[in-house]
């Protein structure tokens, strides 16, 4: 089986795949100071709590915006799976044309996610990922990548509002309230960060379009895409398990023939 693992700032993807099939996803939070063995614990409890055996994961594929877990990753890959992980970065494999200024500094996850897209959809993209910075990406339809932009994301939003306004609470948790004007305070800041963002998006989107010369599909993923993408226009699709999907097809694009360690 393989594993990809796709760890980002606020939250730690966790996905498992038998050949080509996706059979389980988890979500757990991401800790900075991870040991290897902690997360071997982790999966191995989520592997058995879905009846899928820990012993037989052989592959790893990783994703990971922050670097300080990079060694730890490897580590978990080799002591407890006996294999090198791919980790997406500069000199991979990607079947794109990376045309950023600095292609090895485009984030891992936006590369998966851009993969993955123009791997199933061989079309113009605008490929919007809502985590803990929002990113848009653009790939044309010849498979160029052509670069995009980022947001900051509607929870660091939600942060900045309760450390630096003094009288306003910190939102635990986001609802879409059903109006837009609300006559409480949680349901204002709420109704803000969710129509706001909505607003955001729709408008971001109208500009790309009018930027390229193609007619792209417009794709969401990330954590809050629901939230978000079901209230804005111009959202063609939401596909919830991206950037796992990228993982998948960049491990067979790069290290089928590598032999385990």
């Amino acid at each position: 089986m393989l594993l990809a693992l796709d760890i980002g700032n606020t939250h730690t993807v966790i996905g498992l795949f038998k050949e080509d099939e996706l059979v389980s996803v988890w979500r757990i939070r991401t800790q900075r100071d991870f040991t290897a063995d902690e997360l071997a614990l982790i999966i191995k409890n989520l592997c058995e709590f879905k009846g899928l055996e820990f012993s037989q994961i052989n592959k790893v594929a990783i994703s990971c915006v922050v670097p300080p877990l990079l060694s730890i990753l490897i580590e978990l890959s080799q002591r407890y799976f006996q294999t090198r992980p791919l980790i997406v970065g500069p000199g991979i494999k990607t079947g794109l044309s990376i045309q950023y200024d600095s292609p090895k500094d485009v984030g891992a996850d936006r590369i998966a996610n851009a993969v993955a897209a123009y791997e199933k959809y061989r079309c113009a993209l605008i490929i919007i990922d809502f985590g803990t910075a929002i990113t848009f990406e653009y790939v044309s339809s010849k498979g160029e990548y052509k670069g995009g932009l980022i947001v900051p994301g509607i929870q660091i939003a939600a942060e900045a509002l309760f450390i630096h306004a003094s009288k306003l609470p910190r939102v635990e948790m986001f609802v879409k309230p059903p109006q837009v004007i609300n006559r409480n305070t949680i349901g204002a800041i709420n109704a803000g960060l969710i129509y706001g963002y909505a607003a955001l998006t729709e408008g971001i989107i109208m500009r790309i379009k009018k930027e390229v010369s193609e007619s792209p599909l417009v794709i969401a993923t990330g954590g809050l895409a629901y939230l978000i993408a079901t209230e804005t226009k111009g959202i063609d699709k939401i596909e919830e398990n991206l950037i796992l999907e990228g993982l998948r097809i960049l491990y067979k694009k790069n290290t089928q023939k590598q032999s385990a360690i």
